[in-house]
């Protein structure tokens, strides 16, 4: 190598001596103007010229043989290792409450009064409100009374009957009055009960849409909202194709950006309906709310676990190439000697699913096998590389 680097230099060092007597001499001939003169010595040039490209052409078959390592391509490589992939689908959801209810009236009136504000908690059972019975109490009362007869009627007939004193037909029609009776008052204090509104279920009024003294009609005027935060869920549509592997139990990672919050959760309920218009399927999935700061209709962004391999394989996807058959590949290094310098060799690969800027490999790798990163895209099958990992 060293004797390849003088023979170099001196043959420049001849080159620029003799190049500067050159110049001279073809500056005098150019002073000649004798057409001949020049000529030579144009032939004369050329001569050598081919000459010193023969001998370049020499340095350079020698310098190529003797220097393998300068025009060698640099690469940094990772050994591929099996570790667990969770692979999780992202999707959009709407957080809700099954206790989120606007209550509507069930009898026709004037709203006489409400008894509670927005804000205030409520239990189950508790009166919220009551609408004009228009004269049911009334009515009421004086049914009452004709029970009260109709019963004592029916007690003595019915003593005189056991004493076989009286006629069946006698007591068989005081028993029927009684009864009738009964069943009004049973009626009408239904219908009384539809003059008081009270809550289904413990919750927080969230909202009095309508003021005591206006009129409502039954099930339409909408009186206030009750809402519970206690039982909070997210509710999303699937795809059909993730039918198989979202089921029930699968883990669940739920962010609530306007809150900056981040559950870990459990799918709760998927359904068993496949939505024709959209091809999809709802799920539900429960998040608990403890300080009741998750509120209805906040915006989730979900991560739902779909699949699991215990033994991956997983590179970054940036290192894989296509073939003109539509074949994935990569470069694993083989025969590395002790000055790092390898062979790049080309694999064909079978890669399954992806997760961020990373990618299952199913075929072409084992755990252990060295491959190409940085210069990836630079080498070719077969080449000799160095590397530098750091």
């Amino acid at each position: 190598m060293k004797y390849i680097y003088t023979l170099t230099l001196t043959s420049l060092l001849f080159i620029a001596c003799g190049g500067e007597k050159k110049r001279n001499s073809v500056e005098k001939v150019l002073e000649s103007n004798d057409l001949t003169i020049i000529r030579a010595k144009r032939s004369e040039l050329v001569n050598e010229h081919e000459i010193i490209n023969s001998k370049i052409k020499l340095l350079d078959e020698a310098i190529s043989k003797l220097d393998t390592i300068k025009h060698v391509p640099l690469i940094t490589t990772f050994t591929a290792k099996t570790e667990v992939f969770n692979h999780t689908l992202e999707i959009q959801g709407n957080v809700t409450t099954k206790n989120l209810l606007v209550i509507t009236p069930e009898y026709n009136g004037i709203l006489t009064k409400v008894y509670v504000k927005e804000g205030q908690k409520v239990s189950k059972g508790q009166l919220l409100a009551k609408i004009d019975d228009g004269g049911l109490s009334q009515q009421l009362a004086q049914l009452k009374i004709q029970t009260d007869l109709a019963k004592t009627t029916f007690e003595r007939q019915k003593k005189l009957w056991d004493q076989n004193i009286g006629s069946e037909i006698q007591y068989l029609q005081a028993k029927s009055t009684y009864e009738s009776q009964v069943e009004a008052i049973n009626q009408l204090k239904q219908q009384l009960d539809k003059t008081e509104v009270r809550a289904p279920f413990d919750g927080t009024i969230d909202d009095v849409m309508t003021e005591q003294g206006n009129v409502v009609a039954a099930g339409q005027s909408q009186l206030m909202r009750l809402v519970s935060l206690k039982d909070m869920y997210i509710e999303t549509d699937i795809p059909e194709r993730y039918i198989a592997n979202v089921t029930n139990g699968k883990s669940v990672t739920v962010e609530i950006p306007v809150l900056g919050m981040t559950i870990d959760t459990k799918v709760r309920q998927t359904s068993n309906f496949i939505n024709p218009a959209n091809r999809t399927f709802k799920v539900e999935i429960a998040i608990p709310n403890k300080d009741q700061s998750i509120k209805p209709n906040l915006t989730a962004r979900l991560k739902i676990n779909d699949y699991t391999n215990e033994n991956a394989l997983l590179i970054p996807q940036s290192i894989i190439s296509e073939n003109a058959n539509g074949e994935q590949y990569v470069y694993v290094i083989s025969n590395k000697n002790n000055k790092n310098i390898g062979i790049a060799n080309r694999v064909i690969i079978k890669t399954g699913k992806t997760q961020g800027d990373v990618i299952e490999v199913l075929e072409g790798i084992e755990d252990g096998t060295e491959i190409v990163q940085e210069g990836a895209r630079s080498v070719k099958d077969g080449q000799s590389v160095e590397v530098i990992n750091y």
